[in-house]
């Protein structure tokens, strides 16, 4: 059997998703339950397998190749691996620039 990893979703994570949940449940509430059972299964994935997720290319440019992502569209779930736990670090939109949204939360610190 593969070695399990805990998977830990970061401050900034939890609040991304709050975001979008609240968001998508003003118009749907059922479609936004939908949507988060869909990210946090697709999170939660990464109990076993945290190396399927590909290097996140924006920031592998940068060279910030420990940084990954998972994909559910149109959401990217952004994480790193850290011994035996995967850090869950954000959950972006992808229709956005990620570096705009990066740069963005950089100036908020």
């Amino acid at each position: 059997m593969k070695r399990a990893f805990e998977v830990v979703w970061s401050e900034v994570a939890r609040d991304d998703l709050t975001r979008i949940v609240d968001y998508i449940s003003r118009e749907n509430p059922a479609t936004a339950a939908v949507i988060l059972g869909k990210i946090k299964d697709r999170a939660s994935s990464l109990y076993f397998l945290p190396e399927k997720g590909r290097i996140v290319p924006e920031l592998m440019e940068q060279g910030l190749g420990e940084y990954r992502e998972l994909i559910v569209a149109p959401w990217r779930i952004i994480f790193r691996i850290e011994k035996k736990k995967v850090v869950v670090l954000s959950v972006l939109d992808a229709r956005r620039n990620i570096e705009d949204v990066l740069l963005a939360r950089m100036i908020e610190l």
